[in-house]
């Protein structure tokens, strides 16, 4: 006889050490973001485009999940802020125990603001944990509208969505009035930002959501 249980032992593990990682980040004052989309989305780039914002007057650091490789590290690297790379060989999310083991690598005496770039997966890292305060989605005009039903688990569970290469909806047949049905079909209250990183729409507006929220989590009104 087979049972299937192992699912549900290693979430609650999981959930366990995020508790207690949370409590270090709210104590610590430390706003963080989970930061989950498809490859391909533009995770990676969205972040680049707003450390400049933020790291005007707050300090930033950046957990980096890769399956392999450090090539999104090396990028997030040169603007000169602390970054961790994780390499989970294989694994198809991070989970609450990477972050553990991250936090004692970060300077987080006087950080403000936590990134926590996961690996590139639409299905898996909405199950976990990681401590954030909020998980934010990137998607993408180039992936077609229909991903809120097709991986509506990420959907729920995120805060904030951004819908990235918005320059390019001309020459695509993503649908904006079908996505934003379906989006908010599934999550009444998600936030969505249209952006660009290739001609910076959206990107002050996205810089100053975050800005807000680090402000609200260092003043304890969070």
């Amino acid at each position: 006889m087979k049972r299937i249980t192992i699912e549900k032992d290693v979430l609650k593990n999981n959930n366990d050490i995020a508790k207690r990682n949370r409590e270090f980040l709210k104590n610590n004052n430390i706003f963080t973001i989970n930061l989950l989309g498809s490859p391909g989305a533009g995770k990676t780039s969205v972040l680049e485009k707003i450390i400049d914002n933020i790291t005007l007057n707050y300090n930033m650091a950046v957990i980096e999940g890769d399956l392999y490789t450090t090539k999104d590290a090396m990028r997030i690297e040169k603007h000169n802020i602390d970054v961790l790379q994780v390499n989970t060989g294989g694994a198809c999310h991070l989970d609450a125990s990477m972050i553990q083991k991250s936090l004692n690598y970060i300077n987080t005496q006087q950080l403000d603001f936590l990134v926590i770039e996961n690996i590139g997966n639409l299905v898996c890292p909405a199950s976990y944990d990681l401590s954030e305060d909020i998980k934010v989605l990137v998607t993408s005009v180039t992936e077609g509208n229909d991903k809120p039903l097709k991986y509506p688990s990420m959907f729920q569970r995120s805060s904030v969505v951004i819908l990235n290469k918005i320059d390019m909806l001309e020459l695509t047949d993503f649908d904006k009035e079908e996505f934003y049905k379906d989006i908010y079909s599934i999550n009444r209250d998600i936030k969505v930002f249209e952006i660009s990183c290739r001609s910076n729409e959206g990107i002050k507006e996205l810089s100053d959501y975050f800005i807000n929220r680090i402000k609200n989590k260092k003043s304890r009104q969070y």
